[in-house]
């Protein structure tokens, strides 16, 4: 991925869920599961923002894509894959978790690239929820479905501003999306009850392009 840039604006050709990542290693990997002898490591990477700010974001790779031991904290690396998503059962109730799951990692890569992006083709598979902050500024919730092999798909949640926030909110559910933008983290106080309050961080895709492809078949 030499020009993220051209990567994203060609993926419509290439697949619809597309992930480029780069930044510094903040927590080494550690055990996720196994599948049929599979070894699925989790690791966690800082990547900057034009503001300074950083997003920290899970990655999950396979121990047959590298050896997971070479990977070690203060590392600069390239990410490149897909957004997953997942669901966490416990006996509270169903969570949804989201991790880029690693076909590519690359040491040392091109300072000049874009250091976060992605590229979504889904589905409108939720009533988009448009509303004003208190600071007057426009937001759009969008839950997009992702299809990709075995009959899964990956259920992102994504946030649209302003102009883009409005023609989002007005899609309608089935509607088939194009989306360009980056995976942002967002830490935030959940209220456990009166008294108790637990941090917890969001993960979700803050766009900065939306194109609609079609609108669903009942309306055509």
């Amino acid at each position: 991925m030499k020009e993220g840039k051209n990567i994203m604006e060609n993926s419509k050709t290439a697949e619809n869920n597309l992930v480029s990542l780069s930044g510094i290693i903040s927590e080494e990997c550690v055990f996720s599961h196994e599948v049929y002898g599979e070894g699925f490591y989790i690791f966690k990477m800082e990547v900057k923002r034009l503001s300074d700010n950083e997003d920290i974001l899970p990655i999950t790779v396979s121990d047959r894509l590298l050896d997971v031991t070479s990977l070690k904290k203060g590392m600069n690396v390239c990410v490149k894959g897909q957004l997953r998503s997942y669901n966490h059962y416990s006996s509270k109730k169903n969570k949804l978790i989201l991790t880029t799951f690693a076909r590519e990692i690359i040491m040392e890569p091109d300072p000049g690239q874009n250091p976060n992006e992605i590229f979504l083709n889904g589905f409108v598979c939720k009533a988009p929820v448009y509303r004003t902050t208190p600071f007057g500024r426009e937001i759009s919730d969008l839950l997009i479905a992702v299809n990709r092999n075995y009959g899964k798909s990956d259920y992102i949640p994504c946030i649209a501003w302003g102009r883009n926030a409005k023609f989002a909110g007005s899609l309608d559910v089935g509607s088939n999306v194009e989306l360009w933008g980056r995976i942002q983290s967002r830490v935030y106080q959940k209220r456990i009850d009166e008294e108790m309050t637990e941090e917890r961080t969001a993960y979700e895709v803050s766009l900065s392009k939306i194109e609609l492809v079609h609108k669903p078949e009942d309306e055509e």
